[in-house]
């Protein structure tokens, strides 16, 4: 099965806590499968430049959050610089570290790979870079798992150490979508391990919960020759402009740096994605001195 459908529906946990088991299977159903996300995202290069540029400026090591199958992480470490990548998704780290197997030495040895939750995994070291590529901070879906992220960021920076992530700006029109009606996209063959794969049907539907601010995108495959449909769920958090900098302020950071579409032009009404450069702010680093 290459996707999975969940009710919008919670159940308790062993703990007694309510799992929201909708927003489970939106945080890890898109990176079940390796093979769809690097056929997905292949031609997504300027934010791998960008990043491989700063890692080297900054002389590394480098800490990635949502490191996935090492579409930034391995340019990095072939570019020279040292790089502990963290992620949640088992499929993505397996297959990074297959990817891994194949490379020199000499780019192995830069490469430290790591699963756990980004609010919570400590390395017990410190970084002058750390990033969060390509929307994985929009997996933050409540203040308190912002307030835990940016915690941990803190704890593995350098005293001088700078935070840069990137997310899609929240878009008026697509968060109105009809969440009944489906919108296709050009038929595409879907990549398989052993074979050329199969032609699929693709739609995508959208659902936005305007109270906590989720975007809910269902991802819909129909096999052309016949067959199982499948459907694998995304959700991400739409974080308002002044939002993000009042949670950063208030979390230790200040931006030291607002960039667009990872172009030299400033942030205008046409940006679809926002580039954060953040530095703990001076309160934050002679407290964690202190502490």
């Amino acid at each position: 099965m290459k996707g999975a459908t969940t009710p919008r529906s919670t159940r308790a946990s062993g703990s007694g806590q309510r799992r929201d088991l909708e927003l489970e299977a939106g945080t890890s159903a898109h990176y079940e499968d390796p093979a769809y996300y690097t056929k997905t995202y292949a031609r997504r290069t300027d934010d791998v430049r960008y990043y491989v540029e700063l890692a080297v400026t900054s002389g590394g090591p480098v800490l990635e959050y949502g490191c996935g199958n090492g579409r930034i992480t391995l340019p990095v470490a072939r570019a020279g610089v040292g790089i502990t990548g963290v992620d949640l998704a088992a499929p993505m780290l397996d297959d990074l570290r297959a990817q891994l197997d194949r490379e020199p030495r000499e780019v192995r040895s830069r490469v430290s790979l790591r699963r756990g939750d980004m609010r919570a995994l400590q390395l017990r070291r410190r970084f002058p870079l750390v990033i969060c590529p390509f929307n994985a901070f929009l997996h933050l879906y409540t203040r308190a798992d912002v307030e835990r992220f940016l915690a941990r960021v803190l704890a593995h920076l350098t005293p001088r150490g700078e935070l840069v992530f990137d997310v899609s700006l929240p878009e008026p029109a697509e968060l109105a979508r009809d969440p009944d009606r489906a919108y296709a996209t050009p038929r595409f063959r879907y990549p398989a391990k052993d074979g050329p794969g199969e032609v699929v049907r693709y739609t995508e539907r959208f659902d936005y919960d305007k109270v906590r601010q989720i975007l809910f995108v269902s991802m819909e495959f129909s096999p052309v020759g016949g067959g199982e449909r499948w459907m694998t769920p995304l959700a991400h958090r739409q974080f308002y402009p002044q939002e993000l900098e009042a949670l950063l302020h208030y979390n230790g950071f200040e931006i030291s740096e607002l960039g667009s579409d990872f172009s030299a032009a400033p942030p205008d009404n046409q940006t679809s994605m926002l580039l954060y450069r953040c530095r703990p702010r001076r309160s934050s680093r002679v407290a964690r001195r202190r502490a």
